[in-house]
């Protein structure tokens, strides 16, 4: 099936290279080009194609199409989501092929999640939509995890941790057994989440304290 990529940059070659990693493991995968509204159409991205246009060319496309949402911002990918509702397009999930699963039967997923090389993810998780899954990330048993979210490289969740929407969990940061994070919370790379965190609040250190800026 075809497939392209909404986002040029950085992370949308490292999605290209996803792409061509899960089709040398028996995908199918054939990558038309990027969208992208902030680069004219035709411009080069690396060696993996070219801006196709921007959301009102990608919505003016008749034929099937799948779509890797692939920017870093949680805001933005959502209201790019929200914009895209016809028919003709989906949003599948890709899966690195290194992805160590403890028990598939018990894992459920939704759409449009991206989850990078060498992750682990333990038993009885559920992963809601459009969550980025970066490199070596870790997420422990009985997770449940809602949408919007970018868990950055080398995050860890232990057991038993429920995450709504929105949120964002640095480079190497840890979230400890049982925690519940709501909604628009970031953590600093490197911190410790310990404590029950408020929404739409930054923390940042261990243990994670909430930084006001």
């Amino acid at each position: 099936m075809n497939i392209a990529i909404y986002g040029a940059g950085g992370f949308g070659k490292e999605v290209a290279c996803l792409i061509d990693r899960i089709n040398a493991n028996g995908g199918d995968w054939q990558l038309i080009g990027f969208f992208d509204d902030s680069k004219p159409a035709g411009t080069p991205v690396s060696r993996y194609g070219k801006v196709l246009g921007g959301l009102e060319c990608l919505l003016s496309i008749d034929e099937d199409l799948a779509i890797a949402i692939a920017i870093n911002d949680n805001k933005v990918v959502r209201r790019i989501r929200e914009s895209i509702t016809r028919a003709n397009i989906s949003f599948p999930n890709l899966i690195d092929p290194s992805l160590f699963m403890v028990d598939e039967q018990t894992f459920r997923m939704g759409e449009g999640n991206i989850i990078q090389n060498d992750c682990m993810i333990s038993c009885d998780v559920t992963i809601g939509d459009f969550n980025l899954i970066n490199d070596h990330v870790v997420v422990g048993h009985d997770n449940v995890i809602g949408n919007f979210n970018g868990l950055m490289p080398a995050a860890h969740l232990s057991g038993g941790i429920t995450i709504g929407d929105n949120n964002l969990l640095g480079v190497a940061s840890v979230v400890l057994q049982g925690m519940t994070i709501g909604n628009g919370v970031t953590l600093g790379a490197n911190s410790v989440l310990m404590t029950q965190p408020r929404d739409n609040a930054t923390y940042l250190g261990v243990p994670a304290r909430k930084f006001d800026f």
